[in-house]
């Protein structure tokens, strides 16, 4: 009887570590199979970027005059919207821009210290005064219109047209390697309609397309470099270069 029940015993002990490895398998499933669906839910890096865009921003002046628009020479400026503002040669001691002279267009966030905001009269909008940001690039003065000024009424689009904050700490939760296609102007899949805005430029539709923002074809001049861009769900998933 005694081997009997120690027999018994050891078949006990067997049963419950058996049903303790069962359930410990079982549980290990469950727990790889959990994590699994986390990750698989879980946002990745450049979608999480994106939506953190929703919830960034950037300071405005709203300046309704000359006197206020002034307030852009007590910061750096960064270049919003690139390769759309016309700049000219500036006369410092005429205070006078060259208008029959356009130097090009300001490429996307390139980095001004403006030194004034005056008033100026281009001969294609005799009457009307435009306003001007004044800066240098490459030890020559320039002059950008960021306004106008008709008898006393000013309508000043600095805030569209600068960032008075750096775009790498507004934006600073996008991946390294996207900023560091946009710094050198260049662009790749899965880019938002925003990250390509600021790495060549302002885009627009292409003719006859339809879409909503994030999920169409946009045409770029990239600097006299044209682009076309298609994207889907605000990720670029096509790039064509040429016209």
């Amino acid at each position: 009887m005694a081997v009997d029940s120690e027999v018994k015993n050891k078949l006990q002990i067997f049963m419950v570590v058996a049903i303790l490895l069962a359930g410990g398998r079982a549980a290990y499933i469950v727990y790889e199979r959990h994590e699994a669906l986390q990750e698989e839910t879980k946002p990745k890096p450049q979608e999480s970027a994106m939506k953190a865009d929703y919830y960034v921003t950037p300071k405005r002046l709203r300046p309704y005059d000359l006197k206020s628009a002034r307030q852009l020479t007590e910061q750096p400026v960064w270049v919003k919207v690139g390769y759309q503002l016309a700049y000219y040669p500036y006369d410092k001691a005429r205070r006078k821009a060259d208008f029959g002279q356009p130097a090009g267009t300001l490429p996307p966030l390139l980095k001004l210290s403006i030194q004034d905001v005056v008033t100026d009269v281009s001969p294609q909008a005799a009457g009307t005064k435009q306003v001007m940001a004044v800066f240098s690039l490459e030890g020559k003065e320039y002059a950008v219109p960021i306004g106008a000024e008709k008898g006393s009424d000013f309508k000043i689009y600095s805030d569209d047209a600068f960032f008075i904050e750096d775009p790498h700490e507004l934006y600073k939760h996008w991946p390294s390697d996207v900023w560091k296609k946009i710094d050198a102007h260049e662009v790749q899949s899965g880019m938002s309609e925003l990250q390509a805005s600021f790495a060549i430029g302002a885009g627009a539709p292409a003719s006859g397309s339809a879409g909503d923002y994030g999920s169409r074809t946009l045409h770029y001049a990239n600097g006299g470099k044209p682009m076309a861009i298609t994207f889907a769900n605000d990720k670029a998933v096509e790039i064509k270069q040429g016209s």
